[in-house]
């Protein structure tokens, strides 16, 4: 009889047939690219004030931040006389690099936008920053995020004549600076930002101004640094060190910055705000030398493994991570238990999506494209596979599926996050709750689909601990993190219209960005 566990194109588990709809872009995107049942950040934002060359630093900002997004990316800048903008899809590396950005993009003041989108096709009306001429003169906007009331917002500006010349719940915010009454730039960009929900970090440009704003939970990242007497907005710590400029302080919940040439002043849209930041920052999407929220992104994910270990210990000999985002926290297991870490699983990063072509042979080798088994690291051997999470499940038993292949005795799997059981509605690329395998299955179906001898999560407890902080169930959490408690921080406007619409027929239009 044939080994199931040896045979990689083997089909899944039947129970997943209710996690994937074979009719669905998601499910044959799943299939081309290994990495599709990984969560996805939306995207990634800097912006930098008073420098020579501010797009040629833009362009270095958005490399460091290319892991929040890699299907397109943007610049805008203005020299003193005129806006130049230019928006890509790709790599910041395959459009940026070579001749210097600024000559093309020549100015002291410039923002950058990194895009991973999450319906449909990338497409260049959609990429970021927006540019518009407004009555008081141009401005480019870059967004981080996603607004819980966009398509509400949208369908009543849509009504009142405002044409749309995108599909990004971004433009909604420029519509509604264009149509603010209150006076100066400042004044109607607060006056916006006020009627918009959800989380997001907004940077934006206009002829004498970089501005930022973060939602009022400060649920997406939004951080100030300096360099010499210039000034920077990015979303993560990584942005700053690429250009040797130095961390200030993180835009706190609520709060507008506004740059210009008299330095930099602050105002609050939302005086009464109650920080919530996501904790998927440290969970998966931060990089992990970024600093967020005074911590350690890496030293936070060792944590994760440490206490992992000590929840769900498992007796093996090798502790293996599931590359990349698996390796902190696989090495706080391994330090805490003294079970031997080694990299089981090599990683392939030259491979993307557009040579990954849909062809059967091709889908059927999907996890090897990107992943490989380092035989000599297992074969014989207990092997306990570490990841920061678990999402549909699909890709993770594959992974079982190599590892056995590769002669492993056994192969457990343990999470370094709790089980995710909700959807994201602030700008994750997250299945419905229908494709969640831990929101459908209990631990022991879950073990059985994922073909493995054990299964563990961390505890939301353990996830807190690790923060450095104790777990509060009784009262508002200290971050957001409704992934895995359902606990939301917002109302989820355009999500109940729809669950309320009495034909269920509510046409979502808007991307998230």
């Amino acid at each position: 009889m044939t080994n199931p566990f040896n045979d990689l194109n083997a089909p899944l588990h039947s129970n997943f047939t209710k996690l994937i709809d074979p009719n669905s872009q998601s499910h044959m995107s799943e299939d081309f690219d290994p990495d599709a049942d990984k969560i996805k950040e939306e995207c990634g934002v800097f912006g930098i004030f008073g420098v020579e060359k501010a797009a040629s630093l833009t362009a270095l900002g958005l490399h460091a931040l290319q892991h929040r997004g890699q299907e397109a990316c943007g610049i805008a800048s203005f020299d003193g006389t005129k806006f130049h903008t230019e928006r890509h899809l790709g790599l910041v590396g395959d459009n940026f690099t070579g001749e210097d950005p600024s000559d093309r993009l020549p100015g002291h003041i410039s923002i950058g936008h990194n895009r991973y989108s999450t319906a449909g096709q990338t497409v260049l009306r959609n990429v970021q920053p927006l540019f518009s001429e407004l009555h008081f003169g141009g401005f480019a906007l870059a967004h981080n995020g996603h607004l819980t009331n966009a398509y509400t917002l949208r369908e009543t500006l849509v009504e009142k004549g405002a044409l749309f010349q995108s599909t990004s719940d971004t433009e909604v915010l420029v519509h509604l600076i264009a149509r603010a009454r209150k006076g100066d730039f400042v004044e109607r960009f607060i006056e916006a930002v006020r009627q918009v929900d959800g989380g997001y970090a907004f940077v934006g440009m206009t002829r004498d101004h970089l501005i930022g704003a973060r939602d009022r939970m400060g649920i997406r990242p939004l951080l100030i640094g300096r360099l010499g007497n210039s000034y920077i907005l990015a979303s993560e710590t990584c942005a700053f060190d690429m250009i040797d400029a130095k961390f200030i302080r993180e835009v706190e919940a609520g709060e507008v910055v506004v740059i210009n040439s008299d330095g930099i002043r602050s105002f609050r849209a939302y005086p009464d705000a109650k920080p919530r930041p996501c904790i998927f920052e440290f969970v998966y999407f931060a990089r992990p030398d970024s600093i967020v929220g005074g911590k350690s992104v890496y030293e936070v994910r060792k944590r994760m493994g440490q206490r992992l270990a000590q929840e769900t210990p498992a007796d093996v000999d090798v502790i293996i991570p599931v590359p990349d985002s698996g390796v902190p926290a696989a090495l706080g297991f391994s330090q805490e238990t003294n079970i031997p870490f080694e990299l089981g699983i090599i990683r392939n990063h030259y491979v993307g999506r557009t040579f990954i072509q849909p062809t059967q042979q091709i889908r059927d080798m999907g996890v090897k494209l990107k992943h490989s088994a380092n035989r000599a690291m297992i074969e014989g051997k207990r092997v306990l596979l570490v990841d920061d999470s678990i999402v549909r499940g699909t890709t993770s038993t594959k992974i079982v599926r190599m590892i056995r292949a590769a002669g492993a005795k056994e192969v457990h799997f343990r999470s370094a996050s709790p089980p995710i059981k909700h959807p994201d509605h602030y700008g994750i690329d997250m299945p419905t709750r229908e494709r969640l395998i831990a929101a459908n299955y209990n631990l022991q179906e879950m073990t059985e689909m994922l073909e493995v001898d054990s299964l563990g999560f961390l505890s939301i407890e353990g996830l807190y601990w690790a923060m450095g902080e104790a777990y509060r169930a009784e009262e508002s959490p200290q971050y957001t993190d409704h992934c895995f408690t359902g606990n939301y921080p917002t109302p989820l406007i355009d999500r109940d219209r729809q669950l309320n619409s009495s034909n269920h027929q509510l046409s979502f239009l808007v991307e998230v960005t």
